[in-house]
């Protein structure tokens, strides 16, 4: 008896000996924090390179574990997305003129860690001799493009979005909805708050498109594309 526990020790010790040493978890970088260009800035201080572009600087804080980054610049009026590969916290990017972006900065860490997203901030590049400018386009918050949504017991469905200026003079709102291609004006609002809530009515189990157009006091507008969703 005394000898088969002896081997039985054995083997366990063994198998202990030839088990592989278990591989460290990858750690996940932080979230960069956002420096330049300022959200909502109208970034007069671009270099101008031609009469089309302008080189704008970026920059942000370091994140933690982090070995590099990519800044993703999505113009919002064509909403063309172009990633910039950077291995510092700072870059400087050639942009067309005279219109908005959005970016954000994505931190890259080891092999098998999940990139962290910065939040999104918003710019207008300068153009030559612009003096007024047109509002972001709007951000569709809800309905969620795609999204199945129950309508209330009057059949009202709630449309949610969020829309600035840098130059604070937005005027109007032009909401549309239609079960085509949101070209059907449904309701048009002066502009009381960045983030706005409207209901519109609709039937039951139908596809929708909708959209919002901003429209400030000089005439100047901005789409927000189109969003469609269905009713239950």
């Amino acid at each position: 008896m005394r000898n088969r526990e002896y081997i039985l020790v054995l083997v366990f010790t063994f198998l202990l000996g030839c088990a592989k040493p278990t591989d460290p978890v990858p750690v996940d970088p932080g979230v960069a924090s956002l420096i330049s260009p300022a959200n909502n800035e109208t970034c007069l201080d671009g270099t101008s390179l031609n009469d089309t572009q302008s080189n704008v600087s970026f920059s942000w804080n370091t994140a933690q574990d982090a070995l590099s980054y990519e800044v993703v610049v999505t113009n919002l009026l064509t909403q063309s997305v172009q990633t910039f590969a950077s291995s510092t916290n700072q870059t400087t990017i050639a942009l067309t003129k005279a219109e908005p972006y959005g970016w954000i900065v994505r931190s890259i860490g080891e092999v098998g860690s999940t990139p962290a997203e910065s939040e999104q901030w918003k710019f207008y590049l300068a153009g030559d001799a612009v003096v007024n400018y047109a509002p972001f386009p709007a951000d569709l918050i809800a309905p969620r493009s795609g999204a199945n949504v129950t309508p209330d017991i009057n059949n009202l469905v709630a449309l949610n979005w969020r829309v600035s200026d840098v130059d604070n003079d937005l005027e109007r709102i032009e909401v549309y909805l239609d079960q085509v291609d949101a070209t059907t004006l449904n309701a048009a609002i002066d502009f009381e708050a960045e983030d706005t809530t409207i209901e519109v009515e609709v039937q039951n189990n139908t596809t929708y498109f909708w959209k919002v157009i901003a429209i400030d006091s000089n005439g100047n507008q901005s789409n927000s594309g189109v969003y469609a969703f269905r009713t239950n």
